[in-house]
């Protein structure tokens, strides 16, 4: 039997969910929002965005001080809408968050490239194959961390949380004294100017301002993933109120970090010129701010900010699938536990699942706008499930606060991806087919001699619309080669 060890304090937590958020997003910002809304979209878009998470925050608060005995934000829905709910949950954050560690492992790649191109670049500017092979072998690196201590890996994380908020609020110190408000007022709604540079560009503009709005929200729901982190670590708190005020402290963090580092450059540089910097534009703008030395800064501060966040990915859907292995959801299999208390099985198939998509998403036209929408439409339904138990909760308690905020977040997630990724939402049912032969195995571990009629019909429509999305792929409905 392994040593008990210490659990995670509020510290440990906020770090968790901040460096779980702040990764490759957060960089990657300026250069997409640029693309698709000027600033007055920008930050309207900022505004519901940061309200609809507001609202989840509050939520997932709520439920941690109201059922401070259930541990893993799938377990929400179990208990709300049954077993099948739980497994649909938890299966969907276990896919977010290793998808999510593809996005990373481009992003660093990416940045590799940028850093040493006659090294990890390929003529054309893509990583090339000792990138791949590189960003690989961190994966496997960051696995085997974790392998060996997940709380340790957790203490480790609050302090790459400090370095990279850091080099965050120094990038916004700079864009904030090379503010020039006449570069960032004109054309502030994006009908005029900013909508003939993009059209010259690349034969497309930004549209009305309703378009630019909401061809901002997945972007920015993107960077808002692992705002749960402190829930799904829950059962290894040091306290169980720490989580729900980890939550809230870490949202209020991010919102001012994002706002800060995505809408200042809008006034750094003309929009031309943001609009046409390679990815991640960050690079470029700090480049300009801080000639000789900006540009390699903040290389440097990307990659450390995306390995805290790549350990923080590669702990949660491990932590996930433990869970749900407990709870006869995944076979037991699942929840082989080491000497150090660590889910060494699980990591192990998330690190291979990873490695596997890792490589095929290298093969996309665009490989990190693919992974994150993939990461960001697979976990919209792990929130909604959570917001809609805060629903049920509150209404059995009579409590019409806790049930607006409950609807609210709900409203603000389905809406969100239905807009905006639901391409990428049917290509996601095709990752649940491999996992309902899972969830029959689990169950049947736990006693369950087979699948009720609903769970029969929900697997089968799942499948369907999983198929469907083949053909719209090939097609190029579904934007992905």
């Amino acid at each position: 039997m392994g040593q008990k060890v210490k659990g995670v304090g509020l510290f440990g937590l906020i770090g968790l969910v901040v460096s779980s958020c702040i990764g490759s997003g957060v960089f990657a910002l300026t250069g997409q929002l640029a693309n698709v809304a000027a600033p007055g979209p920008a930050l309207v878009a900022w505004l519901i965005c940061g309200a609809g998470f507001l609202f989840l925050a509050l939520s997932l608060a709520n439920l941690g001080a109201k059922r401070p005995e259930i541990e893993g934000i799938y377990q929400y829905a179990t208990e709300g809408f049954g077993p099948f709910s739980g497994f649909v949950s938890g299966w969907g954050y276990w896919l977010s968050a290793w998808l999510g560690n593809v996005g990373f492992a481009t992003m660093v790649a990416q940045v590799l490239g940028s850093l040493m191109p006659e090294v990890f670049a390929t003529e054309s500017g893509d990583p090339n194959l000792l990138a791949i092979v590189s960003v690989s072998a961190v994966l496997w690196l960051l696995t085997f961390l974790v392998i060996n201590g997940v709380e340790s890996a957790a203490a480790m994380n609050a302090v790459v949380m400090v370095v990279k908020i850091a080099a965050i609020l120094l990038f916004i110190a700079f864009a904030v004294v090379s503010f020039n408000v006449a570069t960032f007022a004109d054309d502030f709604w994006g009908t005029l100017s900013r909508n003939a540079v993009l059209l010259s560009a690349n034969g497309e503009g930004l549209g009305d301002i309703g378009t630019q709005v909401t061809n901002c929200i997945l972007i920015m729901m993107w960077v808002f993933i692992g705002i749960e982190g402190a829930t799904v670590m829950s059962r290894r708190a040091e306290r169980k109120v720490d989580v729900g005020r980890a939550t809230i402290i870490g949202l209020v963090v991010l919102l001012v970090l994002y706002i800060g580092a995505s809408v200042l450059p809008y006034g750094v540089m003309p929009y031309e010129h943001l609009v046409a910097a390679p990815k991640p534009a960050t690079i470029t703008v700090f480049e300009q701010m801080a000639p000789g030395w900006g540009g390699a800064f903040i290389s440097i501060a990307i990659i450390v900010s995306v390995l805290g966040s790549w350990l923080s990915f590669t702990m949660l859907p491990a932590e996930t699938s433990s869970g749900m292995s407990d709870d006869h959801l995944l076979p037991a299999s699942w929840n082989k536990i080491n000497g150090r208390g660590a889910p060494q099985m699980a990591l192990l198939i998330v690190g291979a699942c990873t490695q596997v998509f890792m490589i095929i998403a290298f093969t996309a036209a665009d490989a990190y706008t693919f992974a994150i929408s993939m990461c960001t439409v697979t976990i919209v339904i792990t929130w909604a499930f959570a917001a809609a138990y805060q629903v049920k909760v509150s209404l059995e308690k009579h409590e019409p606060v806790q049930v607006a905020f409950g609807l609210i977040a709900l409203v603000f997630q389905v809406v969100g991806v239905l807009f905006t990724g639901w391409g990428f939402l049917l290509l996601a049912c095709l990752g649940y087919v491999p996992g309902f032969l899972f969830y029959l195995q689990g169950r049947r571990e736990g006693g369950e001699r087979g699948l009720s009629r609903g769970e029969v019909v929900a697997m089968a429509l799942v499948t369907v619309l999983g198929v469907i999305s083949i053909p719209l792929t090939a097609m190029g409905v579904i934007p992905v080669f």
